[in-house]
């Protein structure tokens, strides 16, 4: 299995990769404008190994797409028998077995699950297209800032797949069972309007208030004790899982490691 070294721009570079690094802000571009930054298993790997290696500190990661579009999924080529210069077709791994060839899909997911661990908070910046991986990408993040050309599609039913890079659970949990199923049986559009509407999109901007809006939203996001949000982001998440009574104890128990936290502070100033 390839190893990308996510310190090395020209390793990121070959798989259409870009990563700065600002504080407590890291920031993971798409960069392969010429196919509307399409993916291959080589950029999931990466992300991957990103999320791997992620700078101590680190408290936001931001994920955006250079040029015109966020990321118009897997590129289509890796679907033809010769597959690209640079990377052999999806269509070899039809040679592993039923779990080897599971397991290697549970690596590729890994390039998008790290993205929800509850020390960050993740926010993706769209604009144009984001399609199939794209899309799940996206899906992968807490937040999703969205200019108002972005346009949202779940294609895999059209190759004959289906959505495997974690992109269900929270297309479920954002906009609900039946319009996740209708969106992605439909293979449909969804436009920036519509993504506000029922929940996708955290907020719609103009195209060219789109990097600004994320600034501003990375910096209120950086403002208050890490633990504190860190916290509350692990009692948002467990709260779509757990009853009341279990939720409640959690809620407890974290307050009192914030209690904690704020005494050893105070005791050392």
């Amino acid at each position: 299995m390839t190893h990308i070294d996510p310190l090395d721009p020209a390793e990121l570079a070959r798989v259409g990769l870009r990563l700065e690094v600002e504080g407590p802000v890291t920031t993971v571009t798409l960069d392969r404008p010429a196919t509307k930054n399409s993916q291959t298993p080589s950029t999931w790997l990466a992300l991957r190994e990103i999320g791997e290696q992620l700078a101590p500190g680190t408290r936001v990661v931001v994920l955006k797409g250079e040029g015109d579009s966020f990321s118009s999924g897997l590129d289509r080529r890796m679907l033809s028998p010769d597959g690209m210069d640079e990377e052999s077709s999806l269509l070899s791994l039809l040679q592993l077995s039923d779990t080897d060839l599971a397991d290697r899909i549970g690596v590729f997911q890994e390039g998008f699950t790290w993205l929800r661990r509850s020390d960050i908070i993740s926010v993706a910046a769209v604009q144009g297209h984001a399609i199939g991986a794209g899309f799940q990408l996206a899906l992968s993040c807490d937040l999703r800032v969205v200019a108002d050309d972005a346009a949202f599609s779940m294609r895999e039913p059209m190759l004959g797949l289906v959505p495997d890079l974690t992109g269900t659970k929270p297309l479920v949990e954002l906009v609900g069972y039946s319009r996740a199923l209708e969106i992605c049986a439909t293979a449909r559009t969804v436009s920036a309007a519509e993504a506000h509407e029922i929940g996708l999109a955290t907020v719609v901007v103009p195209r060219a208030e789109l990097d600004e809006t994320v600034k501003d939203l990375v910096g209120a996001l950086t403002e208050h004790m890490h633990g504190a949000v860190a916290e509350t982001k692990g009692l948002l998440r467990s709260a779509l899982v757990l009853d009341l009574e279990e939720q409640r104890r959690v809620e407890r128990e974290a307050q009192v490691r914030r209690f904690r936290e704020l005494a050893a502070l105070m005791a050392n100033q």
